[in-house]
């Protein structure tokens, strides 16, 4: 049976909900993340240093066709805290990649981003149906390398020269994906990291 592509949605947990992007969600961003350095070090696209660059950055991921873009939101604040996308979805083949992620630093190492992929990935798997789901990012971001690998997923390789960078460097882009057989294991690790607090 072939997969269902992703379409916007509420996908909702106990500490954050994902919600459809919008331009509603810039002064939120912005206060979370713009001008963080720390934050948008890695990220392919130049660090948002006003409210019209964030709004710039919403912009683009609206604008992409192969994107589905949230806002990833606290529950506790209800304010929105960071973003987080699929991308390049095909139904047919079914599969699908999460990207685009980016968390304010003051919720860096807490609940936020396990609950959120749990969110995305459940999804995934088990609303749309896909059989793989993929991320990659830059070689030199060992954090967020860290992070792929505590939700399960298998190191695939590097591609080297991949992407140019905001600074017109290269970057090595490393590649993960989790399998659905995977899919059950990992789900039963992260339910179990978020219900130990």
């Amino acid at each position: 049976m072939t997969a269902k592509l992703p379409a916007p949605v509420v996908l909702s947990g106990r500490h954050v909900r994902l919600e459809p992007l919008t331009r509603a969600h810039v002064p939120d961003l912005f206060a979370a993340g713009g001008g963080d350095e720390e934050v948008w070090r890695w990220i392919p696209v130049p660090m948002p240093r006003t409210e019209a660059d964030m709004a710039a950055v919403v912009d683009t991921r609206l604008a992409d066709p192969d994107c589905v873009p949230f806002a990833v939101v606290a529950v506790g604040s209800g304010r929105a805290v960071g973003m987080s996308c699929y991308y390049d979805a095909a139904a047919e083949d079914e599969l699908l990649e999460i990207g685009g992620t980016w968390y304010a630093r003051a919720v860096w190492r807490t609940a936020v981003n396990t609950e959120a992929k749990l969110l995305l990935l459940t999804h995934a798997f088990e609303e749309l149906g896909m059989g793989r789901v993929s991320w990659q990012t830059d070689h030199r971001n060992e954090r967020s390398q860290n992070a792929i690998r505590r939700l399960g997923a298998v190191h695939e390789g590097t591609f080297r020269r991949n992407k140019r960078r905001p600074d017109g460097s290269w970057r090595d882009s490393v590649h993960f994906s989790m399998l659905a057989g995977e899919w059950p294991a990992a789900k039963a690790r992260l339910t179990g990291r978020l219900a130990a607090g």
